[in-house]
């Protein structure tokens, strides 16, 4: 299989430049456009709810890479034109301001877009966390403000919690998990989690759903839960999960359920490729379809998605890993962690909040998760390899 002469990739945040990186680095020639829906130069995302959001960093060092290392890229930038269409037949993409853009290969790079509640968008002081514009606008309302709700107990809203005491507000968080991670983590170490939040000031109105917003002349005022308490709110941040922004694909034929649905080689059709948050692809070890929404897939599933473009032929494998960093914790996850796992703290202790534990199922390690211990958690990432005899890990 020769090299395409021209490659396209739908998307300029982390997963699409990791993509046209990986392309260059591994020898590819042809021409490369980047396309992307927002006006910023290719940014990070994880920094948005903590550094960017406290103040501890100017929004320009979330930026990926400085203009230097973008022009050697040799690569177009197309910026603030989002796809609204795919042709999958002659693999044209199709954008808001109207153009055509063709290629031999397009990558799919999307992302997410942040889901929302009913009536949010006629409320003044309800924020989303997506976009580097999202931390920005919820940042300069957070330092106008005293009482913050976030309505959403996964990773996003519990790194936004903890930021927001760091800055003083008063801060409920609001879900219907009984702990902060509790889908995420289990039950075992999420209620550790509870007591760290808890701790250090947050709120936790956790185990009941929300009813609505509450507002008076257009500005947000609470969060009603369906017990019927409503907690008061300067500002409400909503944060519960995130959709794939496959909607531009409606009428493109390929297949997008939960995400633009791959085989193992992340290939959507011939000459159509998904990377990232949007990708739901083919797991040959797992021996299913799996999507990934965290930052260290978007660059590891960049990787191959350029080698096979550029003719290789090897299934994308990974083992999946995610962090998070809450107030003074780190907590990092190799693997996947069952909510009904056996939990066994394998090193530290547990009460000190410095420990690894091993995650089973049916007696099979699954995942490992580590607390404040980064350089165990990595070694003992190799149990969860070893669990799964024919994983051939290149990471």
């Amino acid at each position: 299989m020769s090299a395409p002469s021209s490659v396209l990739v739908v998307g300029a945040s982390a997963a699409g430049l990791a993509t046209a990186e990986a392309l260059r680095r591994k020898g590819y020639q042809g021409g490369l456009t980047v396309l992307g829906a927002e006006p910023h130069l290719p940014y990070d995302r994880p920094p948005l709810s903590k550094q960017v959001l406290s103040g501890a960093w100017d929004p320009e060092r979330a930026q990926l890479r400085p203009q230097t290392a973008l022009s050697s890229l040799d690569a177009e930038f197309v910026l603030a034109d989002p796809a609204v269409g795919l042709d999958v037949a002659v693999r044209t993409v199709h954008t808001a301001a109207g153009r055509a853009l063709r290629a031999d290969a397009i990558v799919v790079a999307t992302g997410l877009r942040a889901r929302t509640l009913p009536g949010q968008k006629d409320l003044a002081g309800v924020h989303v966390l997506r976009t580097l514009d999202d931390a920005l606008a919820l940042r300069a309302d957070l330092l106008a403000a005293s009482r913050l709700v976030v309505v959403g107990e996964g990773v996003l809203g519990a790194e936004i919690a903890a930021t927001a005491r760091g800055l003083g507000l008063e801060v409920t968080m609001a879900g219907p998990l009984a702990a902060p991670l509790a889908g995420q983590i289990g039950p075992s170490v999420a209620g550790l989690l509870a007591e760290l939040h808890t701790e250090r000031g947050v709120r936790l109105r956790l185990g009941a759903g929300v009813d609505r917003l509450t507002g008076q002349d257009g500005k947000v005022t609470g969060v009603r839960l369906d017990t019927g308490e409503v907690l008061p709110a300067d500002v409400v941040v909503v944060a519960i999960g995130s959709d794939p922004a496959t909607g531009w694909l409606a009428d493109s034929g390929l297949r997008v359920e939960n995400g633009l649905v791959c085989d193992s080689r992340c290939r959507a059709a011939e000459g159509v490729y998904a990377v990232g948050d949007v990708a739901r692809w083919q797991h040959d070890r797992f021996g299913t379809l799996l999507r990934l929404e965290n930052r260290t897939n978007a660059t590891e599933q960049a990787g191959a998605v350029a080698a096979n473009i550029l003719g290789d032929d090897q299934p994308y494998c990974p083992v999946p890993y995610f962090w998070t960093d809450q107030f003074d914790t780190k907590i990092q996850v190799h693997g996947v962690l069952p909510v009904d796992a056996e939990v066994t703290v394998v090193e530290g202790d547990r009460s000190a909040r410095r420990f690894v534990a091993l995650y089973r199922s049916d007696g099979r390690v699954t995942g490992v998760l580590g607390w404040n211990m980064p350089k165990q958690t990595r070694l003992r990432r190799q149990e969860v390899v070893d669990a799964l005899p024919d994983f051939v890990s290149t990471l």
